[in-house]
């Protein structure tokens, strides 16, 4: 109950099923790719548009709004999907091989990551290499610095949660905006102005959060699991996961307990939870400590629970979530 898996790593079995896929595919030819593929990329290619996949939703967010109407977008996790879990079907893979270009965010999915290795995509964006990326584990922020001694932290690794940072995912916008403009340079002028006006919103997204944060009662807040390190550590946070960076994890019994005795001395209110993932153990908290629960989503897929449409409105709601539970002034 108590293992603990490094999301980098794959699930057992999965790179077996991936690569058994992978090959299947392959053993059908390039012919066999092209009939069997119904992707929006193999549409694009009719169109004249960039065709592009986009691994997860913020991949696929920054593709359609630094493309506009000179892409095509195919998402390889659908909406309501943990990408974590995903496994690459020899359809997605043929998709792959007919696009011009896939973005993706390298040590998220291992699946993906095989997969777009062994692609012949000519275009391969890894947001990853856009922006800086840091090890964290379920403490980020104040806390971590205090407790040096928690340096095997439960979960811990490299974090790619970037996108719920607005500086790191407007660093990524710039980078595949101009990974853009080289692949597709008859649109290129189209593309830069897409890429500055997105940079600007996610600059004044900052603010938001910069300032509505400012002021709190307390910095500390409990989520299921670490996805929010960089953002407690653009807004001067404190951020205290049950779990390390994989959602499915399960908190050890000493965990649990430095828990409930940290939300009691920091004044915490509210036990986070997300929508695409059980809420189970964020709510057996919240009851043992008598605590509040509430919605802070790492926006890794839109679904009819999300409280928005898009990324700025769920990052819009998580700050007003934040907000009330951290007591801003």
């Amino acid at each position: 109950m108590n293992v603990r898996r490094n999301p980098a790593t794959p699930r057992p079995g999965s790179r077996i099923r991936t690569g058994i896929a992978v090959a299947a595919v392959t053993a059908l030819g390039l012919g066999a790719l092209s009939a069997c593929s119904t992707s929006n990329a193999a549409e694009g290619n009719s169109s004249g548009k960039l065709d592009v996949v986009a691994s997860f939703y913020p991949m696929e967010f920054l593709a359609e709004e630094i493309g506009g109407n000179h892409v095509a977008v195919t998402t390889l996790t659908e909406p309501g999907q943990e990408p974590h879990d995903l496994e690459i079907s020899a359809r997605q893979t043929a998709q792959l091989q007919e696009a011009d270009a896939v973005l993706y965010l390298k040590g998220l999915q291992p699946a993906v990551d095989d997969a777009v290795q062994q692609s012949e995509v000519k275009t391969k964006i890894d947001a990853a290499t856009l922006t800086s990326l840091e090890k964290h584990g379920n403490e980020v922020g104040g806390h971590a610095e205090e407790h040096d001694d928690h340096a095997a932290e439960e979960g811990g690794g490299t974090d790619p949660h970037i996108w719920l940072d607005p500086v790191k995912y407007a660093q990524v916008a710039e980078g595949v905006g101009k990974a853009f403009e080289k692949a597709d340079p008859d649109n290129a002028a189209e593309y830069k102005k897409n890429t500055a006006a997105l940079v600007k919103k996610l600059d004044g997204l900052n603010t938001q959060f910069k300032d509505g944060l400012a002021n709190t009662d307390s910095k500390v807040f409990i989520t299921t699991h670490a996805a929010f390190g960089y953002l407690a550590e653009r807004y001067g946070l404190t951020e205290e996961a049950i779990t390390g960076l994989d959602p499915e994890t399960e908190p050890s019994a000493e965990r649990v307990r430095e828990l409930q005795e940290m939300a009691k001395a920091d004044g915490v209110t509210t036990v986070f939870y997300e929508t695409l993932v059980s809420d189970k153990t964020a709510k057996t908290i919240a009851n043992d400590a008598n605590l509040k629960t509430d919605v802070l989503d790492p926006i890794e897929g839109i679904t009819d629970k999300s409280k928005g449409d898009d990324y700025f409105e769920v990052m819009e709601s998580n700050l007003q979530a934040l907000k009330k539970a951290l007591g801003a002034k």
